[in-house]
């Protein structure tokens, strides 16, 4: 590992740091702020505008009355014209928003240029807005003549009403992006809850809307709060149609239960503990190297593949690959082209992450480079690429998502067979990968139950794939044709033959 040291940015920022209520930027009722914090320095990179009670319900009668008195929820070509219009202002920013994620989120360079900013940049709002005039919104059933009376029957597609979106601090403008261009291209108003961990990267959005596009007034709402009770707010009040929520399970099951009372539907993409599985006829040299993804953003990414799993006969090898890769990536200044591996996002998770290692001593894992804060940076919020070794199934970190520069290592005897039921042992279902000759490794990859594979270094992401999770890592999709689904009612007319 080579460390990058970390001076304060001397980035000139033009943030947004108010709420966006009914069409307005302004700043909280209580005139409450929080700091952000550059997590690679622990500085103080300015304020962000706190939400109360108050700000909230008026962000939610702002988008039930925008749903209930506007067209928006119908007029397709004016949804499709003003997320068009989004999506060429939001290119517009784009080193604006990569000099914020960098220093809130604490993603480097690299990142930015794809999963943190440039993927989502490209489609995550046009894909969606696009679809509008390609999605089957009305669609023709048999007629029918029960009871003697001759009737034609259709069904229609509707928008949920209200969303609350609910974003955390991982990939804000991907999630955010992503969250958005679905709901509001399928006709809902939105009341956005982002994390408070990286406000500027959600309140931007609020400026852009307002001052770039036609989208009405109370349509998007943008209030970050750092009051769980305030938050709480979009599960259980009935003008809530729906949440849409990306984050840890353990909120997810809050969610699911404070929205039941009101009937809610949920749409959680939830935490992961994904597989990286080499196949006995796997080609190493791409394989094993593969690795390293499980270092992208310091490992904060619920996909991220941090088990993996290998034939015992390459087990040796493997152990030694991981460890040489993961001692040579550069760690520090997220604003270092070089730097791979940045920060964590707070005190509080890099505490998590260096917790976790020392369980994993204590069970017999191995740590075979990190385990701990890296050499050379005596600030940030940083851990050292760490490869533990030696990890069996039932060990804390073979079963539990670490969200950090993290990386276990199991090996197998039982051919494909154990190891697909390694990769499913998990309460976890959202991703995974798979290395092996193309009909082996393909097979494999439909019996393991996660809602995404990768076969062979091939990629899933974009806006027209449905991404989501079997098991404890969610319910529902967010993108492609499913994800639109996911934001829409279906409802069945019958009328009379004239």
């Amino acid at each position: 590992m080579t460390a990058s040291s970390v001076t304060a940015a001397n980035v000139r920022f033009n943030p947004e740091t108010r709420l966006y209520i009914d069409g307005r930027l302004r700043d909280s009722a209580t005139g409450k702020t929080v700091d952000n914090i550059n997590p690679a320095t622990e500085e103080v990179l300015g304020v962000a505008t706190d939400a109360g009670a108050e700000d909230m319900e008026e962000a939610i009668a702002a988008a039930r009355r925008a749903f209930d008195t506007t067209d928006w929820s119908t007029n397709h070509e004016f949804r499709r014209r003003c997320l068009m219009q989004l999506h060429e202002a939001l290119q517009q920013e784009k080193e604006d928003i990569r000099a914020e994620l960098i220093a809130e989120v604490g993603a480097t360079v690299g990142m930015t240029a794809i999963a943190q900013l440039e993927w989502p940049l490209a489609d995550a709002v046009r894909w969606p807005a696009q679809y509008i005039s390609e999605f089957a919104w009305e669609r023709p059933l048999p007629d029918s003549n029960l009871m003697g009376i001759p009737c034609h029957r259709k069904v229609v597609k509707e928008p949920m009403g209200v969303v609350g979106a609910i974003t955390p601090w991982n990939f804000p403008f991907e999630i955010i992006s992503n969250k958005l261009g679905q709901a509001l291209a399928t006709g809902n108003t939105v009341v956005l809850k982002p994390a408070m961990e990286t406000p500027w990267s959600a309140l931007r959005w609020g400026r852009i809307i307002a001052e770039k596009t036609d989208i009405p007034p109370g349509v998007v709402n943008i209030v970050p709060t750092s009051d769980n009770s305030i938050a709480q707010r979009l599960a259980t009040d009935p003008r809530v149609d729906m949440v849409s929520f990306t984050g840890s399970t353990a909120v997810g099951r809050l969610i699911q239960n404070l929205s039941g009372d009101t009937m809610k539907r949920n749409m959680l993409e939830l935490g992961g503990k994904s597989a990286y599985l080499l196949l006995d006829d796997a080609d190493l040299d791409t394989a094993l190297p593969g690795c390293v993804g499980a270092l992208m953003h310091a490992g904060q990414g619920c996909a991220l593949t941090t088990r993996m799993l290998v034939p015992r006969k390459f087990y040796d090898q493997a152990v030694e690959v991981a460890t040489a890769t993961f001692g040579a990536i550069p760690v520090g200044d997220p604003a270092d082209p070089n730097v791979f591996c940045g920060p964590l996002v707070s005190a509080k998770q890099r505490d998590r992450v260096l917790n976790y290692i020392e369980i994993a001593k204590r069970e017999g894992g191995r740590i075979t480079v990190g385990g701990g804060a890296p050499d050379g940076l005596d600030r940030g919020y940083f851990v050292a690429p760490t490869v533990i070794a030696d990890v069996e199934p039932h060990h804390t970190v073979f079963q539990e998502e670490i969200f950090g520069p993290v990386l276990t290592i199991t090996p197998y005897d039982g051919g494909d067979d154990e190891a697909v039921a390694l990769a499913n042992n998990s309460t976890y279902g959202l991703a995974g990968a798979v290395f092996g000759s193309p009909e082996r490794a393909m097979a494999v990859a439909r019996r393991i139950r996660t809602g995404s594979m990768m076969v062979n270094g091939a990629l899933y992401y974009g806006a027209d794939a449905p991404f989501g999770g079997y098991k404890m890592s969610g319910i529902g999709r967010q993108n492609g044709h499913e994800g639109f689904e996911q934001y829409l009612q279906t409802k069945t007319i019958a009328y009379p033959i004239s």
